[in-house]
């Protein structure tokens, strides 16, 4: 079996393999392009997106800086938006729904390394290089998902639609739908009602 599938299905794999090594390469020569564009290169920016994301929606926008380890394993879904400084680390599969808000220096983290030092360290190989082993858990963010400044999304977790998660929060569990959660480890703090309900202008 290809690391790459091992790696998508959850079990051991070693991020050194050539084939991934080169994946990685490839995703970061385009979104370095991504990066360095200007304002007005909307549709270069678009061509670059379509090369990198597995899916997508019509209406979406990532403010540069991004930096993703695949690119492939991310599906984002209708009116994303993204601010500047999104980091994906998606060797295992990142789903967002639709009409979700991702603030500024946020990170999605599906990688997880091993606890004990004897399976987590580095190892040499008969050629002389090095490989370690590691694993990975995805991340599903529902629709209608605020994800607030600096906040850091941990592998296997699931965000419930309608929920907005506080600035700087750590989210290391699933969140239900329909509320506020914040903190380091995230928790919820209190459903969302009408009584948050803003009078905004109808179109």
């Amino acid at each position: 079996m290809r690391e790459y599938e091992k790696m998508i299905r959850g079990e051991l794999y070693t991020p050194a393999d050539k084939e991934l090594t080169e994946m990685r390469k490839g995703v970061r020569r385009l979104f370095y392009q991504y990066n360095q564009s200007e304002e007005d290169e909307q549709q270069g920016r678009r061509d670059l997106l379509d090369a990198m994301l597995g899916s997508h929606g019509q209406r979406f926008y990532f403010e540069p800086p991004v930096r993703f380890d695949y690119g492939k394993n991310i599906h984002i879904g209708e009116d994303f938006y993204s601010n500047f400084n999104l980091t994906v680390l998606d060797c295992a599969p990142v789903r967002i729904g639709r009409q979700c808000f991702i603030g500024p220096n946020v990170s999605l983290v599906t990688p997880v390394h091993p606890l004990l030092s004897a399976d987590r360290n580095m190892r040499l190989s008969p050629d002389g290089t090095t490989y370690d082993y590691e694993y990975a858990r995805p991340i599903v963010i529902e629709d209608n998902v605020w994800l607030a400044s600096c906040v850091t999304v941990c592998g296997g977790v699931t965000i419930g639609h309608d929920t907005v998660i506080g600035a700087g929060s750590v989210v290391t569990h699933d969140i239900p739908s329909g509320v506020f959660a914040a903190g380091c480890p995230c928790r919820v703090i209190r459903p969302l009602t009408e009584k948050d309900k803003m009078h905004t202008p109808q179109a």
